[in-house]
């Protein structure tokens, strides 16, 4: 049996990876101070690349056009050279603040952290996958049942694998998983054999299933059936009112996800209507220390926009550098600072 893990020491944890998450470890490695960052999902970039990860947005300064998983992709750019610690897949199950007046994190992967900030930049909540609701289904998640995604390193040659969900992460899980596995027999399951996911997409799993690699069932859950202590099978109906047995090796859930505020309600900090409450100086909550930024704080005038996420992202790292070292910290520029440059990994600005 393995012990406890050893608690990290750090100077900053950034809850949540979405654009304004991924801006704050940008504006904290400004001022020197490296961040842990956690998100529930497997992948950074929050609802920008859940909701709209193909969508256009048209108001981020400079960018006339992007994508939601593009503007992920140039923050996660921008944030390289401050190489934060990634805990992805994890919730903060937990947050105490200590006697000394740092803050002990818990996060549902078993990592503890023991941190002097914590910025919460995790919007509306975190995003977790929306669940099956078969009665002792809960038993097999993480062995033979997956939400979302397949763990990393999963071998699926030889195995039974039946993908469920009707959306572009559905098809497109499924599409992976028979490109890349030859001997797996992949199906996938919705109530419809309609599925709202790009052209691209969709002519690709018909080349697969006439090439017999995907088998698509148009059925809906009923039930789950188990031997032993093994997941063998699930009960379905098809729209004509029969009843048969789908028998798997794995299922992959591909349900979409929902936001969940979670433990940050249990933390002791200030709250209205399931926003954190700042004082817009510092985007400092009521518990020294920790700062919320993004759609999940609330104060006069606020807008929702990732626009202002990165203003208060960019106040709370100085509200944090200032709190961390005692001292005001100097304005410096990006384009004329030598630290700065350093910072950043740059070739000096030439005088």
């Amino acid at each position: 049996m393995s012990g406890p893990k050893m608690v990290q020491d750090t100077d900053a944890v950034v809850i949540g990876a979405g654009p304004v998450g991924l801006f704050q470890v940008f504006q904290l490695g400004l001022h020197g101070i490296t961040a842990h960052l956690i998100d529930a999902l497997p992948h950074a970039g929050g609802q920008c690349v859940e909701l709209y990860g193909d969508k256009p947005i048209y108001d981020i300064p400079g960018i006339p056009v992007c994508t939601g998983r593009g503007l992920a992709d140039l923050l996660l750019q921008q944030i390289a050279p401050f190489k934060p610690h990634w805990h992805l897949q994890s919730l903060v199950s937990s947050l105490a603040l200590q006697p000394d007046g740092r803050l002990l994190l818990q996060t549902s992967a078993g990592a503890q952290l023991l941190a002097r900030s914590v910025f919460i930049a995790a919007g509306v909540g975190a995003f977790v996958p929306r669940t099956l609701k078969i009665e002792g289904i809960e038993h097999f998640v993480g062995t033979q049942v997956h939400y979302q995604t397949l763990p990393p390193g999963f071998d699926a040659a030889g195995q039974t694998i039946v993908v469920h969900g009707g959306d572009e992460p559905a098809v497109a899980r499924a599409l992976e998983l028979a490109e890349q596995n030859q001997t797996a027999r992949i199906s996938l399951l919705h109530r419809r054999d309609v599925f709202q996911a790009p052209d691209v997409l969709l002519q690709r799993l018909q080349q697969l299933r006439d090439a017999g690699r995907i088998v698509v069932e148009a059925a809906q859950i009923t039930g789950m059936e188990v031997s032993g202590d093994r997941l063998t099978a699930l009960q379905v109906v098809d729209a004509e009112g029969n009843t048969r047995a789908l028998p798997l090796d794995v299922l992959v859930a591909v349900l979409g996800i929902s936001p969940r505020l979670g433990p940050i309600a249990d933390w002791g900090i200030a709250m209205e209507r399931k926003q954190l409450v700042v004082d817009t100086e510092t985007f400092r909550t009521s518990v020294p220390g920790i700062y919320a930024v993004g759609d999940i704080n609330t104060y006069p005038g606020k807008r929702k926009l990732i626009l202002c996420g990165f203003h208060e992202a960019t106040l709370a790292a100085f509200g944090a550098a200032e709190w961390l070292t005692g001292r005001k910290q100097p304005l410096e520029y990006t384009t004329s600072s030598e630290r700065l440059q350093r910072l950043l990994r740059v070739a000096p600005a030439s005088s």
